[in-house]
């Protein structure tokens, strides 16, 4: 085993998450995205399947979507593995003992903001979320006429995504030249308001309101058709306007934004108030008691700060059969069928035989990375570049919740394949020898 490590900035995880915070995840929030997010692949699937062009135009959005999907699908399957949850209950127990907190049990704090939380998940989901409204047009409206409302505020009492900070972000977003499929922000707006009316319920009184005369085919096809929102210099000028201007647009999906944005932010105090704060208050507890108990034995939650951490090359057992801590070449050619997922670009099959099959593809590693860590250098004991760290196997997704050391394995790819790709392939010979220092 050959030992490395990684230098990165690993995003987010939840390993310190109480019991009662992972079980609500599996039992309402990780089930619920997951039912929404098939539903929608369906129609996205359907809506590709009618015109060849349609395939083409969606497939950036259904691949980040089945992404989606396959990343909540095993973190699902990682909170239903009772013997982890089990030992998680364990591990709160005994400090719990340790801590000697008395009646203020920051843990059963926890667990009445998470019942509080299940009470107030759908409605904030489908109307602060935007779950209910699944649409391009939709965001930019609530950000138009949220933007005219925060930005006169002294920049501490704005909401959080409001502040001087972030602004120049937003403007580069809500200002982008980005094409605005109308048939797509139809079907998207429909599909989310009917399962909004399916969830929240025909009598709630947003829906009724939304839907009182029209369908969510008839709802969406409308309010797309009508929005003028896709031309950047209209948002810019709301934009430019404040106030005053969006408060005299008649835009459709401005004026859905302004007449759900009450609800949406009484719903966001009402979730911060009663579930985000006294969480935060609590966990700050479990973290002192943590620390006094074990020191520097337990590593806090990744946060996108700089981490160093050390693993080792090596494979993993898959379904009783060993699998090799190296891909090469010749299996990218080998499951090529010339189709989508696994058609080859036309300039690797151009060059094939001038490529050695038997060149380092991709190594697994036990090095412990997340969401973040994509892009960091994988290191060798000599401070040698040796990879770079770019994915994980599908059992490093419950890393979010607890590190499998039989299992969980980073991906990296490896220095011989970026050099024959940048020389054979692409030609960037220029690119190649700066890299090299030549």
């Amino acid at each position: 085993m050959v030992l490395v490590f990684v230098a990165g900035h690993p995003g987010t995880t939840a390993r310190l998450q109480t019991r009662a915070q992972l079980e609500f995840a599996r039992d309402v929030a990780l089930p619920a995205t997951l039912l929404r997010s098939a539903e929608l692949r369906g129609r996205y699937i359907q809506y590709g399947f009618s015109k060849p062009a349609n395939e083409l135009l969606l497939e950036a959005p259904l691949n980040s979507l089945e992404n989606g999907i396959k990343v909540r699908r095993k973190l699902l399957d990682a909170l239903h593995d009772d013997a982890l949850l089990a030992r998680k209950a364990a591990d709160e127990e005994r400090l719990r003992a340790q801590a000697h907190l008395g009646a203020a049990d920051p843990w059963r704090q926890i667990e009445a903001a998470v019942e509080r939380e299940r009470a107030l998940y759908l409605p904030y989901t489908f109307i602060e979320g935007g779950a209910g409204f699944n649409t391009i047009l939709f965001r930019y409206a609530r950000l138009l006429v949220r933007a005219a409302q925060e930005r006169p505020k002294p920049n501490a009492d704005r909401l959080r995504e409001f502040t001087d900070a972030l602004l120049p972000r937003m403007q580069q977003q809500l200002f982008a030249r980005l094409p605005i499929l109308p048939e797509v922000e139809a079907m998207t707006l429909s599909s989310s308001v009917q399962r909004m009316r399916e969830w929240l319920g025909p009598d709630y009184p947003l829906v009724r309101w939304l839907l009182a005369h029209d369908s969510p085919d008839s709802f969406a096809i409308r309010m797309v058709a009508e929005s003028r929102l896709a031309d950047p210099a209209l948002r810019r000028a709301l934009w430019d306007g404040g106030q005053s201007a969006v408060d005299a647009s008649h835009d459709p999906m401005i004026e859905l934004a302004r007449a759900v944005d009450g609800e949406a932010r009484d719903l966001r105090q009402r979730v911060d108030a009663q579930v985000n704060a006294p969480i935060a208050a609590a966990s700050t507890r479990i973290a002192a008691a943590r620390f006094k108990a074990f020191g520097t034995q337990v590593y806090p939650d990744a946060t996108f700060t700089l981490r160093l951490n050390y693993g080792t090359v090596q494979g993993w057992t898959e379904n009783g059969a060993s699998v090799e801590p190296f891909t090469r070449l010749d299996r990218a050619f080998e499951r090529a069928t010339g189709v989508s997922p696994f058609k080859i670009p036309d300039r690797w099959l151009k060059v094939k035989d001038q490529l050695d099959p038997q060149t380092p593809f991709c190594m697994a590693t036990t090095n412990d990375i997340v969401g973040g860590n994509s892009g960091s250098p994988l290191i060798d004991a000599r401070g040698r570049l040796v990879g770079l760290m770019f994915d994980g196997n599908i059992h490093s997704i419950s890393g979010d919740y607890w590190f499998d050391a039989a299992r969980n394995r980073a991906v990296a790819l490896h220095p011989a394949i970026l050099r024959l790709a940048l020389e054979k392939v692409y030609a960037a010979h220029a690119l190649l020898a700066e890299l090299e220092g030549r």
